[in-house]
């Protein structure tokens, strides 16, 4: 089978597109043949060798995906081969054509979404499921601020958001990213490049400020976060990408909180709570993954150029 391999840290180029040998399931794992693979930043800084955790040498990068069950190992009754599945973790790593994943990490994948639509389902939903509920807390009737709403977490948090019955606000910095955010059902949407963008969702919000803020890019705006939360308003760190200097005095006005979160940190019930709710999201039709953009899996490098780029768009994905 064809797999990207990494056999040293470094830049894009360090992945390469090689004959491996055929994987089998071991106890408690499913074998899939892999239809589309869901590309995410953090596996650009595993790949460079900037995550706290490192891989060993060579791996195969990927926890999401989405295809057909091909074999499933001893112990598993709860799928059978030719099920339709997205993966939200695996062993075996998902830039690949096919990929292990123990049966926790397997959820099914309802007829109305696509492939494509199902690789972006694991981290990007997972995350912004987490973020606005369990470490937000957020509620009905409450105001959330989405930054960087165009991305895929952020298309997921808007859809998230509004069918919970919260207010959603969003920030992108195209037109066409703006446009998007629209559609997904964001109630008002900024261009966080205005000089007074903030002043914008003060306004929006008769001055009291939001109840929720989701941050992909804290280094950048958390700072000015603080300035716009309601009183007990909460700031989720979903991103950050350098140091950061902020005023705790905005945080002691408001009774504010700084809540971070990072997806491994998820306790398992917790974890089976959310992928229960966001198949139930693609079975109704609440949950609309959008896919930016489809490259072949030969072409993994310019897909981790592409995810970090500014003004994302949805969802990158690769097709074996």
């Amino acid at each position: 089978m064809k797999a990207i391999r990494v056999g040293q840290f470094g830049e894009p180029e360090v992945m390469k597109l090689v004959e491996v040998p055929p994987l089998q399931p071991g106890p408690g794992e499913v074998l899939v043949r892999v239809h589309a693979v869901g590309v995410n930043p953090v596996e650009t800084y595993i790949r460079a060798g900037t995550y706290a955790r490192k891989p060993a040498l060579p791996f195969t990068p990927g926890n999401d995906g989405a295809g057909v069950i091909e074999l499933v190992g001893e112990g598993v009754s709860e799928f059978r081969p030719g099920d339709r599945v997205y993966l939200a973790g695996s062993s075996s790593g998902t830039y690949a054509e096919y990929a292990l994943s123990n049966a926790a990490q397997v959820h099914r994948l309802p007829e109305p979404a696509s492939f494509a639509q199902g690789a972006a389902i694991g981290t990007p939903y997972a995350t912004a499921y987490r973020g606005l509920f369990q470490r937000a807390e957020a509620r009905p009737n409450e105001t959330v601020l989405v930054h960087g709403a165009s991305g895929g977490v952020g298309t997921a948090a808007v859809q998230l958001a509004r069918a919970r019955g919260l207010r959603v606000l969003g920030t992108a910095g195209t037109e066409r990213g703006r446009e998007l955010v629209r559609e997904q059902g964001a109630h008002e949407v900024f261009d966080h490049h205005a000089p007074d963008y903030l002043a914008q969702i003060l306004k929006a919000t008769s001055g009291r400020g939001v109840d929720v803020i989701l941050e992909m890019l804290a280094n950048v705006n958390l700072g000015k976060d603080l300035t716009i939360l309601a009183p007990r308003g909460r700031v989720v760190v979903i991103g950050n990408r350098g140091r950061v200097e902020i005023d705790a005095r905005e945080t002691m006005s408001r009774d504010a909180d700084i809540r971070g979160m990072v997806l491994p940190n998820t306790p398992p019930a917790e974890l089976a709570s959310i992928h229960a709710a966001l198949v139930a999201g693609l079975e109704n039709g609440s949950l609309r993954p959008v896919i930016g953009k489809e490259l072949p899996l030969g072409e993994a490098a310019e897909a981790h150029r592409a995810v970090l780029e500014p003004g994302a768009f949805g969802k990158i994905v690769l097709v074996p």
